[in-house]
């Protein structure tokens, strides 16, 4: 089990950016694949992007790729999610999971540890 806390998330006009942080804690964060999935008031919870364990590959929603860019910093324990050409529809909490094992996987269920969630606000 890994413990995660999100940072980074707060208010922001459209067109601009921000950058989410997962801090991990635990020596074996190198062995566990990374997502980022989002919810907004109403609406289901979706995902956003993944990370494999080494940071070698990655996957988008169609809806946020080529704004969006997923990385891990392993030596650090943490995950990064920058935001560019941020949308009004990209307000939502944001919330950072992790799954020992298995690489590719884009559905909520599959991943058993969960950070709290950090707000993000996009002004229209």
């Amino acid at each position: 089990q890994v413990q995660l806390v999100e940072s980074g998330g707060g208010l922001v006009q459209a067109g601009g950016s921000l950058r989410l942080s997962c801090a991990a804690s635990g020596r074996t964060f190198s062995t566990y694949a990374v997502a980022w999935f989002r919810q907004a008031p109403g609406k289901e919870r979706e995902f956003v992007a993944r990370i494999s364990r080494s940071g070698s590959s990655t996957d988008y929603a169609d809806s946020v790729k080529d704004r969006f860019a997923i990385s891990r910093d392993n030596g650090k324990n943490t995950v990064y999610l920058q935001m560019n050409s941020l949308k009004p529809e990209d307000t939502a909490v944001y919330y950072c999971a992790a799954r020992p094992g298995g690489d590719y996987f884009f559905a909520a269920r599959e991943y058993n540890n969960w950070g709290q969630g950090t707000q993000v606000t996009v002004s229209s």
